[in-house]
């Protein structure tokens, strides 16, 4: 509504009638110090490897590395970074306090088949120039990872959006989540209600509820996000995108018996092809489609040089 080169009007005056400060108009946002940038960098790789450090150890660590920080500082750029000490405590994430809560439904249930108990969270990702943040959604038993998303804001579109796209391959009995405000919005959990899927929430004090999901995060980001070293969200979301085909379809895993999530999630069915990728296609809840890239059927063994088929 303002006409920064009106001839009559000075910007005084037309703030004056839109009752606006001349300071909020002309302010210019500053990007993220350098300094600021790097010491996340920091604080990222070292809560991924003792993700108990809160703010005070956290702040006493980084000085300890001879970075010239207060607790005030560490606390302010954690918070950016949604990172929060893995401990019992009266608050895991940010719940809203106008949104409804649900129980924690996993109570000594006995996890043994696809698709009984779906896990969710948020984690932060980071780039040259700043950071993202990324959501998925996990099958619990099998680890398999169903959907996941990149978002430069802690809204719940995002989150929405993978759910959406998980959904379309199939649907869990129980999605189990934290307390936080993209979890616990109208937006996501009518989709859970409208499906039938029972919500189970974590409750205050139960620190380890979604460990299968913190470990997701600390493999991702020590296989491929430190690894890479993302310049852009594009780069992110392509590199991503690779990596949970890998994780998903290739990766062995030892609490599985040496199956990849693939296998174990579909069993002795085939899976090629799916929903990694920015677009999927919509196909009947509860068919749970081949999903993951199909792999050559012929290669070369690393430690002989020998071929194997």
């Amino acid at each position: 509504m303002l006409e920064v080169s009106h001839k009559r009007i000075s910007m005084r005056r037309q703030c004056h009638l839109l009752g606006m400060s001349r300071s909020a108009v002309y302010y210019r946002p500053r990007p993220e110090s350098a300094v600021n940038i790097e010491l996340k960098r920091v604080i990222d790789r070292q809560y991924t490897a003792t993700p108990f450090y809160g703010v005070p150890r956290m702040a006493a660590w980084l000085r300890r590395e001879d970075w010239c920080v207060n607790e005030k500082r560490v606390r302010r750029l954690m918070r950016q970074m949604g990172l929060y000490a893995i401990y019992p405590k009266k608050n895991l994430s940010i719940p809203n306090r106008a949104h409804p809560s649900y129980p924690y439904l996993l109570r000594g249930l006995v996890i043994d088949r696809p698709d009984q108990v779906w896990a969710t969270d948020i984690t932060y990702i980071r780039l040259h120039g700043g950071f993202v943040y990324l959501t998925a959604i996990m099958d619990w038993h099998s680890r398999y990872v169903l959907a996941w998303e990149l978002s430069n804001t802690l809204d719940a579109a995002f989150c929405v959006s993978a759910l959406d796209r998980a959904l379309a391959i199939s649907q869990p009995e129980i999605m189990n989540s934290d307390q936080g405000s993209q979890f616990t919005s109208e937006a996501f959990t009518a989709k859970l209600q409208a499906a039938g899927i029972q919500i189970s929430m974590d409750g205050r004090g139960r620190a380890f509820d979604n460990i299968f999901v913190e470990r997701l995060w600390r493999t991702v980001k020590y296989e491929d996000v430190y690894l890479k070293d993302y310049a852009s969200v594009t780069e992110a979301r392509e590199s991503l995108g690779r990596y949970f085909r890998f994780y998903n379809s290739e990766r062995p895993h030892q609490a599985l018996g040496w199956l990849t999530p693939a296998e174990k999630y579909f069993g002795n069915q085939e899976a090629p092809g799916g929903p990694m990728t920015a677009a999927v296609a919509v196909t009947p809840v509860g068919l749970r489609p081949p999903s993951v890239t199909a792999i050559g059927t012929e290669g070369v063994h690393l430690k002989t040089g020998g071929q194997w088929s």
